[in-house]
């Protein structure tokens, strides 16, 4: 089934994606199961893009993006538990990833791109942060870093294998999903 042009975002597609995770063995070591996780977090990163792209093209206004951006919100960090705890840390490592994204989207959308740093200064000092157990300070970071990305700066995806913290590395990766999908915004179709 498809979207309906104003619906980026649905209840029963983030529902598709979970119910996979529930009905499939999985092993993140295994190719195919890394590559499912990063579909589903490039899915969604697309259609935050999207959202963003319409607002900055004035096909949507930025109280409607703003609001599409909150449900996407809703949707997605909704508790989902499953009685497989390595599939209940699966899924709550997606959703870590995708909080910088929906926040630097709602910040660009809202505000601006942050304007201090580029994308790669604030991705390397979300590190630093990380790295001395500031997380408050790291998300900001990431989020800002987003906002940039949001607004044509780059990130070296090599950088992962500076991070030490896993929660920073997750928010990371979000950022890597939402620099593909700004460069790539198709939707990620779900194999069967």
């Amino acid at each position: 089934m498809s979207t309906p042009p104003d619906e980026y975002y649905t209840a029963e597609r983030w529902q598709n994606w979970v119910g996979r995770l529930r009905e499939e063995d999985f092993n993140p070591e295994e190719e195919d199961s890394a590559r499912f996780l990063w579909n589903l977090r490039d899915d969604t990163a697309i259609a935050v893009a999207k959202i963003v792209t319409d607002a900055e093209d004035e096909e949507l206004a930025e109280e409607s993006a703003l609001e599409k951006l909150g449900q996407m919100r809703d949707i997605i960090f909704a508790e989902v538990e499953f009685d497989d705890e390595d599939k209940t840390m699966l899924i709550q490592s997606v959703q870590a990833s995708l909080e910088p994204v929906i926040s630097a989207a709602e910040e660009y959308v809202a505000n601006a791109p942050a304007d201090e740093a580029s994308a790669a200064e604030y991705v390397n000092a979300a590190i630093d942060a990380g790295n001395e157990d500031e997380l408050d300070a790291a998300f900001a970071y990431c989020a800002q870093a987003g906002t940039r990305i949001f607004a044509g700066d780059e990130i070296d995806t090599s950088v992962v294998e500076e991070i030490e913290n896993a929660l920073v590395l997750d928010w990371v990766n979000g950022l890597d999903s939402l620099q593909s999908a700004l460069a790539d915004p198709e939707v990620v179709e779900e194999e069967d």
